[in-house]
């Protein structure tokens, strides 16, 4: 008698081992591509503004493109929030171009769902700062929305009043909700890693622990560098009385503490009790603030399809910088071609009564270098 479930005592013929083998790899490239997936998709396309939602309209939030089961329950229940999560992983993006804009690797996009290509699913420092720079935006949007009224699950921040603030300083504008935005970034943006399920030990639960670390220092960083703001009030501005709140810090300096954050990152392996150890133990340990990676960077000098790179082939660089955007360096030495470019810029302008700046237009031919 057979056993139910096995070959029941027939042998497989060769077709029916491909049609097995074909289903396996369909199945495995469906998985990738599921992985590949992203939230950060929403930076790419408008999200429908909170007006435009209809209560319990499931519809909506099937729609939207790149987000885990979790992540499509929490819509459901915030669909105002969407359009704002969509604006942080924008920022998100914004930064990390600006913050890479002179590295072989430059945060380029590429035009699918999964937003950053294949590169994403190599543990490297660069997408440790990825995860932390867009999980610091949704923080950024969603503080911000909720002080501004835009959400009705939130206010202005009720933050206490600081012990150093002058005594006869009032406590009370309308601040950045930051705790809201921390609660809420953490609760969407994990949502994902919280809900797979790898074996012990394994790599791909390494993986996860990377990404729910580094989310956590992106979202730390917006929150620690949060401070007080004050506006003065008082007869021909004496400044006799004070008005404090609490405000986010500009995004680009939340930015440069995490690519501070991306030069020290900490190289992690994974125990086979399921934890992340340093790969050397002679470093310190790594704080929640701290980005960590878990697999060495891919070469981003050759375009290669398999790791996502898109090579430094037709990227300007700098002919008299010894940094990474010299043309040394940037164009991994294959040398660079030289030509001229007509730049137009503003020029010589002058103030006038009242009240209006008007500049001429001066055109300059320009030097500039490209990789080979």
């Amino acid at each position: 008698m057979s056993v139910p479930g096995h070959w029941g005592g027939l042998r497989p013929t060769m077709p029916s081992l491909l049609l097995l083998f074909t289903a396996a790899l369909l199945s495995s490239w469906a998985q990738l591509l599921t992985d590949a997936n992203s939230w950060w998709s929403l930076a790419m396309n408008p999200v429908q503004r909170p007006e435009m939602f209809i209560i319990g309209a499931q519809p909506v939030c099937s729609q939207l493109p790149g987000l885990s089961p979790g992540q499509r329950k929490l819509c459901q229940l915030y669909q105002e929030h969407m359009a704002y999560i969509g604006e942080g992983a924008k920022t998100g993006i914004k930064e990390c171009q600006y913050q890479f804009r002179q590295r072989r690797w430059n945060c380029s996009t590429v035009d699918n769902t999964s937003v950053f290509g294949r590169v994403m699913q190599i543990g490297s420092r660069e997408t440790a700062f990825t995860y932390a720079v867009s999980a610091a935006g949704v923080v950024n949007a969603i503080s911000r929305a909720c002080r501004e009224g835009e959400l009705s699950t939130c206010g202005c921040s009720r933050t206490a009043r600081p012990k150093d603030l002058p005594r006869d300083w009032l406590w009370g504008g309308c601040g950045d909700n930051v705790e809201y935005g921390y609660r809420f970034a953490k609760e969407f943006v994990d949502a994902r890693e919280r809900e797979k399920n790898f074996a012990k030990g394994s790599e791909e639960q390494g993986r996860v622990l990377m990404n729910l670390q580094n989310n956590e220092a992106g979202r730390r960083a917006v929150y620690k560098m949060a401070d007080v703001a004050c506006k003065c009030h008082g007869v021909s501005g004496s400044c006799s009385l004070k008005t404090c709140w609490l405000q986010l810090a500009e995004f680009r300096k939340v930015g440069d503490q995490l690519k501070e954050k991306y030069d020290s990152a900490a190289a992690m392996r994974i125990t086979r009790k399921g934890k992340l150890e340093l790969v050397n133990s002679r470093f310190n340990q790594p704080t929640p603030e701290d980005l960590v990676y878990v697999d060495p960077s891919p070469d981003y000098c050759l375009r290669n399809e398999t790791t996502g790179s898109l090579g430094t082939q037709g990227r300007l660089c700098n002919k008299t910088s010894e940094g990474m955007d010299g043309c040394e360096l940037m164009c991994c030495g294959r040398g660079y071609d030289q030509f001229k470019s007509v730049q137009v810029e503003r020029c010589h302008c002058k103030f006038h009564w009242c009240c209006f700046v008007k500049c001429k237009k001066c055109t300059e031919i320009v030097d500039q270098y490209v990789c080979k």
